[in-house]
C-alpha cells in the first residue's frame, strides 16, 4: 500500500468555506449577529480569532476605565472598573486555557504512530 500526502492548499480551503485570504467572509454584514454568523461561518479559525478579539476589546475597556478613574473622572466608579477589570482577566486567563488544551491536543496527536 503506497501512501503519498498532497500539499495542503489553504487558497482553494479557503475559497471552499466561503472566505477571502484573510479569513473574512465574502458576504460583508454588520452587527453583532452578523459576527456571531461570520464566526460560524469560518469555522474554527473565525470563531478563535473573534474571541481574541473580544478578548483584548475587554482589556482595552478596562485600561481606559483604569485611566478615567485615576483622573478623577466623576462618570467611573470604581466598581465599574473593578468589574470591567476581572471581566478581562478572565477572559485572558480562558484564552490562555484554551491555548494550553489545543497544544496538548496537538502534542498528542503528533505523537501518535501511523
Amino acid at each position: 500500500m503506497k501512501l503519498e500526502l498532497k500539499p495542503f492548499d489553504f487558497n482553494q480551503a479557503v475559497a471552499r468555506a466561503g472566505l477571502r485570504p484573510d479569513g473574512t467572509p465574502l458576504a460583508a454584514r454588520t452587527g453583532p449577529l452578523a459576527e456571531v454568523q461570520a464566526a460560524a461561518a469560518g469555522g474554527f479559525r473565525g470563531a478563535m480569532a473573534q474571541a481574541l478579539q473580544d478578548v483584548s476589546r475587554a482589556q482595552l475597556d478596562a485600561q481606559h476605565l483604569q485611566r478615567e478613574f485615576s483622573l478623577d473622572n466623576p462618570t467611573v466608579s470604581l466598581e465599574q472598573t473593578m468589574v470591567a477589570m476581572q471581566k478581562s482577566q478572565i477572559g485572558l486567563q480562558a484564552a490562555v486555557q484554551v491555548r494550553n488544551r489545543l497544544l496538548s491536543a496537538y502534542t498528542e496527536i503528533m505523537s501518535m504512530q501511523v
